[in-house]
């Protein structure tokens, strides 16, 4: 077992893990943050994107033990009082979801590209969401929503 300790959505974690947890399955199995979905289980579909010490990344190729000192931020940690972020926001308004399952990834892909390009290109949303796959609602409503967000809020 190895001891780590994290931050996670501004709540500090302490905890000892196998040296073969994932990530993934810390956040979501053993600390409860159902946001961050188990998908392809290889870094493939973005499911599981959270940010790591600001950047996304696909929680089920990390290693637990690589988060110690870190700080992470999941899906349910982007809300402010109560409030839903203007990414979230701008899903819902734009349509950005059908079943919803790969949203997660969606909404921590763009809030990691605004929050770095306040006013991207669509070329670079297109980039930033790459690694997100959507089996249901295909793209254009999901860069819209990005685009909207952009517009009205920027990343913050």
């Amino acid at each position: 077992m190895i001891e780590i300790s994290f931050n996670v959505n501004s709540q500090s974690h302490r905890v000892s893990v196998e040296p073969s947890l994932s990530l993934l399955d810390l956040l979501r199995n053993h600390l409860g943050y159902k946001g961050v979905k188990i998908c392809c289980n290889t870094g493939e579909c973005g499911a599981c994107t959270i940010l790591f010490n600001g950047q996304p990344v696909n929680s089920c190729v990390v290693l637990a033990a690589d988060a110690n000192e870190s700080q992470l931020v999941t899906v349910e940690g982007i809300t402010q009082d109560g409030k839903l972020h203007p990414v979230q926001e701008a899903f819902i308004e734009a349509g950005a979801v059908q079943c919803g399952y790969c949203t997660p990834g969606f909404i921590m892909s763009a809030k990691a590209l605004l929050d770095l390009k306040p006013n991207p290109t669509l070329e670079e949303i297109k980039e930033a969401i790459s690694g997100n796959i959507c089996r249901c609602t295909g793209y254009t409503k999901i860069i819209r929503a990005i685009q909207l967000a952009a517009q009205r809020h920027g990343g913050k």
